[in-house]
């Protein structure tokens, strides 16, 4: 089967888009599909948040890199989806597809449906973070294109229940257009550290985008209050993001010193591994998620796992069994919870070992793989739904002047 796999952004950009298209990119090529890989990168000079730069070879897929110069430039995302569309329409012509996959339903999927009623090559549409959370709650011109979006793609895949209620609350969806397709990791890639660990204080990891929506600056306000000397720990944040800045003054204005946190930046997805690897509890007091690809890895690195009770979360953690959960934005129940894992070895022991048996049983990515592939050979060959109007009102949005957020 020739597939068209539409991505809003892939490597070098850092994001759990990038992580999802890989892993599934791999399991695609094993089993024999055609790929090409579309995807919308962001130049140098607006890098700051995800990465940027076109994306790099992938074994066995053709990459196209589309740099999303309107969307750079005042938030043009209209101009870049008639590129996007363009150049789907150019190598169908070239050489026809069978299916179209893109990741987000804005401006990704709504790309992709307007292609597919040029082509006629049925499409699904993958919803994995704020596009399900925030996106059309922000103006009209986007309200409509996720309602059309959602209404009539050839199937819509969701990581988990609580995310799917949440978009159907906001956009009025039906549940039944979702199909339950959980996130997944590479359990080869992501293992516990080997031997003992070493001496020294108990290490907390924080990696993911730097992104106050994703808990970090609640993360540093629970540091602070746990800055004592009967407690023996250290903190990492590794990653990049809108609040990299905003955190590094505020860890400064709490007094938070390299002895006891270090910020990372940047850190590949290869160097991931070693990065969980090298620290002792994981930290994720995040707002939503669509299906946490960091929590995963977590999991699947033998790492406890603290993170919250919001929707995306609680599809894949449960508290007191796999992880310790509580309410978003609460500091003082964070603060709380670390300091329980940080007294109480056998606690951390044993949600370590339930979430990574968990994992190695639920969320391996040739499972998950095979379960995105059948809904390809139930759509193949059938027509998509064209009855929408293509025409979108340009209306005022917020993320016209910070479109990165989108």
């Amino acid at each position: 089967m020739r597939v068209c796999f539409v991505s809003r952004r892939f490597f070098p950009a850092v994001s759990g888009m990038s992580i999802y298209a890989t892993n599934l990119l791999r399991e695609m090529v094993a089993a024999g599909h055609d790929v090409t890989l579309v995807s919308q990168f962001y130049g140098g000079g607006h890098a700051s948040v995800y990465g940027g730069g076109p994306p790099p070879p992938v074994p066995g897929v053709r990459v196209i890199g589309l740099e999303a110069l309107g969307e750079q430039d005042g938030g043009d995302f209209e101009r870049d989806i008639v590129t996007l569309a363009d150049t789907i329409v150019a190598e169908h012509a070239e050489r026809p597809f069978d299916i179209l996959h893109a990741q987000y339903a804005y401006p990704t999927g709504w790309a992709t449906l307007l292609t597919s009623r040029r082509t006629g090559v049925p499409n699904l549409v993958s919803v994995q973070g704020g596009d399900g959370h925030w996106v059309g709650s922000c103006c009209e011109t986007h309200r409509l294109a996720m309602v059309r979006t959602l209404d009539h793609a050839g199937a819509l895949l969701i990581g988990g229940e609580s995310f799917r209620d949440e978009v159907c609350e906001r956009l009025g969806t039906s549940p039944g257009r979702f199909t339950l397709v959980p996130g997944a990791v590479d359990t080869a890639q992501f293992h516990p550290a080997d031997g003992e660990r070493p001496p020294g204080p108990l290490r907390i990891l924080y990696h993911g985008r730097v992104d106050r929506r994703k808990g970090v600056l609640d993360f540093l306000e629970a540091l602070h209050s746990l800055d004592r000397p009967e407690l023996a720990w250290c903190a990492s944040i590794s990653g990049i993001g809108p609040d990299l800045e905003p955190a590094r003054a505020l860890a400064a204005e709490r007094g938070l010193t390299e002895d006891r946190l270090r910020f990372l930046g940047y850190v590949a997805y290869d160097a991931a591994p070693e990065v969980y690897r090298a620290h002792d509890l994981f930290a994720s007091p995040t707002y939503s998620e669509g299906f946490s690809n960091t929590i995963l890895e977590a999991m699947a690195s033998g790492l406890p796992v603290l993170s919250c009770r919001a929707v995306g979360v609680v599809d894949c953690l449960r508290d007191g069994e796999t992880s310790l959960l509580v309410e978003p934005g609460d500091v003082a129940a964070q603060a709380g919870a670390l300091e329980r894992l940080l007294s109480d070895a056998a606690l951390r022991a044993r949600l370590a070992d339930a979430a990574l048996a968990e994992c190695r049983r639920t969320y391996s990515w040739t499972a998950v793989g095979r379960e995105i592939m059948a809904v390809y050979h139930r759509l193949a060959g059938t027509s998509p739904d064209a009855d929408f109007d293509p025409a979108l009102p340009l209306t005022p949005c917020r993320f016209r002047d910070a479109p990165h957020l989108l």
